[in-house]
């Protein structure tokens, strides 16, 4: 039997909450261990983030898909994975859940609840890095789930842990996450003002891997609402 949807949404709520409370958290702590040094910080950063990306998707995947990100949720309503009304659901619930975490990892370390960020984060450079991120989590979600879906909580996970090194971004790849950063004045902060044109570029990375996919792969379709790993049927 699938879930309800208000099972889902709660789902897609604290997974997306979990996730940035990870990527803020994770730089809070190491920026204050790292004694100055950037590079160990985002080391941590890093580690943090793709290992809670590897868990949530194995503890959610089931219940709710695990896409924790409204442009896989989008691109999976294109494809027909995910009914639009539900689809607008699981984006409320990402947004909210990403905003909860933000404010969760804030109070943990004993931080303002919100705080405005002031980390510039722009330019061309800066929009391309978040187009390629965006587009090679969504192939690598794509041909994964459609070809091998039990790899896909390990393949997300090294690849954004990968991402974050080789983009110039630090591969941010989803807008929900993208608003939760922007409250957050911290070392994985990112200003108001930055956040449109890498949710921008973050949609229209999305869409290109699934039409290159839609091509790619053409006789196989994702089974309804699994993008990311299927929920149970029994």
């Amino acid at each position: 039997m699938t879930p309800t949807l208000s099972r889902r949404c709660v789902s897609e709520c604290l997974g997306t909450g979990f996730l940035v409370a990870a990527v803020v958290g994770s730089g809070i702590m190491g920026q204050r261990l790292a004694g100055g040094n950037v590079a160990i910080a985002l080391l941590a950063n890093t580690i943090a983030t793709g290992a809670a990306l590897v868990v949530l998707i194995l503890t959610f995947g089931p219940i709710s898909g695990a896409h924790f990100n409204p442009a896989v949720t989008f691109v999976d309503a294109i494809e027909g994975g995910l009914h639009w009304s539900d689809a607008v659901c699981y984006t409320v619930a990402q947004f909210f859940g990403g905003i909860a975490g933000t404010m969760a990892a804030h109070i943990m370390f004993g931080l303002p609840v919100i705080s405005v960020s002031h980390h510039g984060r722009s330019g061309a450079s800066q929009v391309f890095s978040e187009f390629v991120a965006t587009f090679g989590l969504l192939c690598v979600i794509w041909g994964c789930s459609r070809l091998r879906s039990e790899m896909v909580p390990f393949a997300v996970g090294a690849y954004i842990t990968a991402a974050y090194w080789f983009t110039a971004s630090t591969s941010f790849a989803n807008p929900a996450v993208t608003l939760a950063r922007s409250f957050s004045d911290t070392f994985a902060g990112i200003r108001p003002l930055d956040v449109a044109p890498f949710v921008a570029a973050q949609i229209a990375g999305a869409l290109a891997a699934t039409f290159l996919f839609r091509w790619l792969v053409p006789n196989l379709k994702s089974e309804p609402e699994s993008i990311i790993v299927p929920k149970d049927a029994s």
